[in-house]
């Protein structure tokens, strides 16, 4: 695989990738995990973070001085972390949470960082992103312009009203950040949780089941929100998003690719002491041409992840560039996961193994921050913008 960007990202990592194996990957048959998208329990989270505390790796992609490494040390480092599906709750690199954590270090003011951020940073607290609206109702989802729901200045204050969906981990989180639309455009507003304006209707049944929380279907009634907790300036409130949804993206990839090379592991293990007609199952064309087709998968999304890390790090938006990172490894992960449920057969198919929850989680991945065919589209465009941009120079 690529090699480590960094003396310290390899050291962090190291630790990382050793307390995940030996300490969160016991875990995964937790009874305080619920299946069907609810996740891991509050209680388990924090006997994970109290654990990762203890070890020196909670919040590891963040320094104690408040620096972040790099986007390409944070790729290194999120990888190992995805190792189990547990691994990013336990060590504080989950989504949403990093990628929020992420948005108020870039954007907060130091008033806004050290009551929402810091909590954050230090394990203490989970957050939520309200954006996505019901479908069934025309709301906002791989299209934020359709976003429906708004606010409206009331003297000091702000007031929001409407609805969210898919909101992930919005049951049991301390923050979040709300987008709305105002006269000016889309703005985004900091809220303590819970909030008795903001209603859990209920928790959806998912595919995936590894976020605290679940994913959410939400109410939000006469939110009242002082005005010193909006995030930047009323109107810019799509600018803030892409400042968080390309690296958002890369996360996701990272710590997938990681899940993904745990699945391969056991799939190859499995493969190299199964015997079936007479032989290891890998000695078989046909298992050992998918594990050979894995190895190639995973090196090209390592690859592929790091190219785009090196784009963010140059300063660099990189809507264009996380678009096709993020299509071309969650489809190579998709059909790295596909093999190694095949590989292993009826046993892939059932809980005595991580392989089915990753195949599962990698499935969601596919949509989640933008479906494959949004990210297309959206590539499409910018190719047709450039040709002509280029033709009439």
């Amino acid at each position: 695989m690529s090699a480590a960007p960094s003396d310290r990202a390899r050291a962090i990592g190291d630790r990382v990738e050793a307390f995940v194996r030996d300490v969160v990957a016991p875990y995964e048959k937790d009874p305080r995990i619920e299946v069907h998208g609810h996740g891991p329990s509050e209680e388990l989270v924090a006997e994970l973070r109290a654990r990762a505390r203890e070890a020196g790796v909670l919040t590891p992609h963040i320094l104690a001085n408040g620096e972040h490494l790099s986007q390409r040390e944070t790729a290194w480092v999120l990888r190992k972390s995805g190792l189990s599906p547990l691994g990013p709750v336990a060590v504080n690199t989950m989504a949403p949470d990093e990628g929020n954590m992420y948005l108020l270090g870039k954007v907060g003011t130091a008033e806004q960082k050290a009551r929402f951020l810091e909590p954050l940073v230090a394990g203490m607290a989970r957050s939520a992103f309200f954006m996505t609206e019901p479908a069934s109702e025309g709301g906002a989802g791989a299209d934020p312009s359709m976003m429906q729901t708004t606010c409206r200045q009331d003297g000091n204050h702000w007031i929001i009203n409407g609805r969210k969906a898919f909101i992930t981990g919005a049951q049991g989180a301390r923050v979040g950040i709300v987008m709305a639309k105002s006269e000016d455009g889309a703005c985004m507003f900091l809220v303590d949780l819970p909030d008795p304006a903001i209603r859990i209707e209920r928790l959806l049944d998912t595919i995936d089941s590894s976020m605290p929380g679940g994913h959410a279907v939400v109410t939000i009634d006469n939110l009242r929100v002082p005005a010193d907790q909006m995030l930047g300036r009323s109107g810019e409130g799509f600018t803030y998003a892409q400042v968080r949804l390309s690296p958002a993206r890369l996360s996701h990839c990272m710590r997938w690719l990681g899940a993904a090379t745990r699945a391969n592991e056991i799939a190859t293990a499995y493969a190299c002491r199964r015997q079936a007609f007479g032989k290891l199952l890998v000695d078989h064309e046909g298992v050992g041409f998918m594990l050979a087709e894995n190895l190639i998968d995973l090196q090209q999304s390592a690859l592929m992840i790091d190219w785009c890390a090196d784009i963010l790090d140059a300063g660099n938006i990189g809507t264009a560039e996380s678009s096709m990172a993020k299509v071309a490894v969650s489809e190579a992960l998709m059909r790295v996961a596909d093999r190694c449920v095949q590989i292993m057969g009826g046993t892939g198919v059932s809980g005595d193994t991580i392989v089915e929850q990753v195949f599962r989680e990698i499935r969601a991945f596919r949509i989640y921050d933008g479906p494959t065919e949004v990210h297309k589209w959206s590539l499409a465009k910018k190719i047709k913008r450039d040709f002509l941009t280029a033709a009439s120079a």
